[in-house]
């Protein structure tokens, strides 16, 4: 571990000299995205099951009236936890995801940061749970609103991980062709997951497009969230996250123990800070912790 901050850090002291200094961090513009024109709403039955009328949650106060129309998502408490998504309640094991909740959040208040993309050198890092984690965690904040996309279109995974398919793929939503209303579903009144129901052919042409762009500004514009976390691709699998990351406040790297070589590291974080702010580096899957600091058990 040590190690690897080491070799880190003199990555960076190397790039500033050649550059001349550190890339700024700051604030971005405020939205002025024009109000969200959202369609008719066309909630159609799931295939085989009969049309059912949809299902709203009462309003909750401070928030806008739109969080109501979302489709209510009870997760399955086991299959979350066999999914390795230990944050739904307060319990010991959970605490590490719940500190890096509040480090990201409180970072990100600072700043007037509000979109947050999640990525990884390469696959099989831990980020899709690492977005999940810290999404299902917020949670437990009913005061906040937090928004989780699955923007790992060539690999969407979210779904998958929570147990729960959406009767739209994301693309539906950004094309148009389906409301946020009837795309999302919603954990406990206060989280909204966009997830996606299959691969998207020729993703990076959808993350590219300016009606994509458009229509975040028009969701957050209309949704109004503390937080929106995007889970993208690896940024070595393909040219997707490169795509991507322009539309984002902040970026934060998942890499992998015994995986991720500190040449890969050092080379994704000089990209995506080539597009936005890098939030920070998370090491996954570290098992080399020292007896007499190790407070919880493996899991």
């Amino acid at each position: 571990m040590e190690k690897l901050q080491k070799a880190l850090s003199e990555a960076r002291i190397a790039r500033a000299a050649a550059t001349g200094g550190p890339r700024p961090m700051q604030t971005p513009p405020a939205q002025t995205a024009a109000p969200l024109e959202l369609p008719p709403q066309t909630r159609a039955p799931a295939p085989g099951q009969p049309a059912a009328p949809p299902v709203r949650r009462p309003e909750m106060a401070g928030f806008p009236p739109i969080w109501s129309e979302l489709i209510p998502y009870e997760p399955n408490p086991d299959h979350l936890q066999k999914q390795r998504i230990l944050t739904l309640d307060a319990q010991p094991v959970s605490n590490p995801f719940d500190v890096l909740r509040t480090k990201i959040f409180l970072l990100m208040q600072k700043n007037g940061w509000k979109r947050l993309a999640i990525t990884s050198p390469h696959k099989a890092c831990g980020k899709t749970t690492t977005a999940c984690n810290l999404a299902v965690g917020l949670s437990r904040q009913p005061e906040n609103r937090t928004m989780l996309f699955d923007m790992d279109l060539r690999r969407p995974g979210i779904a998958k991980v929570m147990g729960r398919q959406p009767l739209y793929g994301i693309k539906s939503m950004l094309t148009g062709e389906a409301t946020p209303e009837d795309q999302m579903f919603c954990l406990r009144g206060n989280v909204a997951l966009s997830m996606n129901r299959a691969a998207v052919p020729d993703s990076t042409q959808l993350l590219l497009a300016k009606r994509t762009a458009n229509m975040f500004d028009r969701i957050q514009e209309v949704f109004d969230p503390d937080m929106m976390i995007f889970d993208l691709p690896p940024m070595f699998a393909a040219d997707d996250a490169r795509a991507f990351l322009k539309n984002v406040d902040c970026a934060m790297i998942v890499a992998r123990a015994s995986h991720t070589r500190t040449s890969q590291l050092d080379q994704c974080e000089r990209e995506v800070a080539q597009a936005t702010n890098v939030l920070g580096v998370v090491l996954n899957n570290c098992r080399f912790v020292d007896q007499e600091d190790q407070y919880y058990e493996d899991y």
